[in-house]
């Protein structure tokens, strides 16, 4: 077998889609050859936990933990709540405090390329030693956090290894990137920083064509596309909502706020009271103050249902429960690129979905691929106005389904086998 060292800063109990990657590659690896062998931070400060996710660690794996400084962890005692919304990329498109420009502004030009730039330094030290005692045939490192690919070109330069740099979400061109107030020379940095990456690694992953296509314009360094995807579960047990639930797992961030739909579904309901009685809008995960005052100002909050942050097992049946799954994204030619993992788990689910993001998003294509659902513009109010009434007919005679296909190859074992490839050849 070859053995992978991955550099991860997500590791369970964190919750959230950031951990599921590595932790379901780690799971499948050694069916098709390699030793995974994970790095992670020994105290991280984590937004989200989910205990479940441990149980999914293979039980003999070597798991390397050293300590972390974490900066976020100090900044609580200021502003807790705020705080921990940025660390989770909630920013607010409202007029901010001075204390929020303050606290941007210092995590977008003295931490750079992020807050866990300082375990860097004392990660290429352990490692160094760890590698030069024990064989290691590839390093991988993920991210964000970026800092983490900075301790990958470090340690391939030093020790003479195979480096493979996997990025879940693009670097300078990440939607809230503008967000964090940075001068001209940081500016700079983080885009030096993000060629040198990509220039040294030997091989790149991605989730998107859209950030292949971009990054392609920086290097020459091969690039690959490996989704997120579904884990093929054991079976799970649940009843259809007997309402008309249209379902939404994940952050609902500040921008991603689709008025549309609310506009929408306000406009059936006051045209339909059959409509307004079925409806049923439900939310797990973390809802934006926009979002909240959007869907007041529609006269939705009645029919709304806040669950909060769930467990995956609790959003796995949430997602076959529902009748209709709600997909979003910022409407922002930044955010093309990104395809969330959220919706590889709608695939596997089978339930119909309704996407709404930027034109030329890359999940439009995946969908229209699958024939899993429906994708909108933020302003195709008739087009999706006309769906979701075909969809509530379709309840009405309780024959509310999707024919999807091909969504086989969107499997966490399916797409293991791909990245195995990669570190095998």
């Amino acid at each position: 077998m070859k053995r992978a060292l991955i550099i991860t800063y997500y590791w369970p109990p964190a919750g959230g889609p950031g951990v599921q990657r590595w932790l379901k590659f780690v799971k499948y690896f050694r069916e098709f050859g390699i030793e995974p062998i994970v790095y992670a931070p020994e105290n991280p400060n984590y937004p989200l936990i989910d205990e479940n996710f441990s149980s999914e660690i293979p039980s003999d794996i070597q798991i390397l933990k050293q300590p972390i400084s974490e900066p976020y962890r100090f900044a609580k005692f200021f502003s807790k709540k705020k705080t921990k919304q940025i660390s989770s990329g909630i920013i607010s498109k409202k007029e901010i405090s001075a204390m929020e420009k303050l606290m941007l502004y210092v995590r977008g030009n003295f931490f750079i390329p992020d807050a866990r730039v300082g375990w860097v330094k004392p990660s290429v030290v352990f490692l160094s030693k760890y590698i030069s005692e024990n064989a290691v045939d590839v390093i991988i490192t993920t991210g964000p956090p970026h800092s983490l690919h900075l301790i990958g070109m470090q340690l391939q330069k030093k020790m003479d290894v195979k480096w493979i740099a996997d990025f879940r979400d693009p670097w300078t061109t990440i939607h809230y990137h503008k967000s964090l107030r940075l001068n001209k020379a940081s500016e700079r940095k983080h885009k030096a920083l993000e060629a040198s990456v990509l220039k040294a690694a030997d091989i790149i992953t991605v989730t998107s064509p859209t950030t292949k296509k971009e990054f392609g314009m920086i290097t020459e360094t091969p690039i690959e596309v490996v989704t997120n995807g579904f884990d093929v579960s054991e079976k799970i047990d649940f009843e259809l909502d007997s309402s008309f639930s249209i379902s939404h797992i994940g952050s609902l961030l500040s921008e991603r706020n689709p008025e549309v739909l609310w506009k929408v579904l306000a406009e059936i309901c006051k045209e339909n009271n059959s409509f307004k009685n079925d409806l049923q809008l439900k939310f797990a995960g973390a809802v934006s103050d926009e979002v909240n005052q959007s869907l007041e100002d529609f006269h939705l909050l009645k029919n709304c249902k806040f669950l909060g942050y769930i467990s995956h097992s609790e959003a796995l049946k949430m997602q076959h429960q529902s009748q209709v799954l709600l997909l979003v994204e910022i409407n922002s030619a930044e955010t093309r690129a990104i395809i969330p993992g959220k919706l590889f788990e709608y695939l596997s689910a089978k339930r119909p979905i309704i996407a709404l993001g930027p034109k030329e998003s890359d999940i439009e294509g995946i969908i229209a691929e699958t024939n899993s659902g429906k994708f909108f513009s933020y302003w195709d109010d008739d087009t999706l106005k006309s769906e979701i009434l075909h969809l509530y007919e379709d309840f009405k005679k309780e024959n509310l389904n999707v024919s999807s296909e091909g969504i086989e190859k969107y499997s966490r074992r399916e797409l293991t086998k791909k990245m195995a490839s990669l570190i095998l050849n």
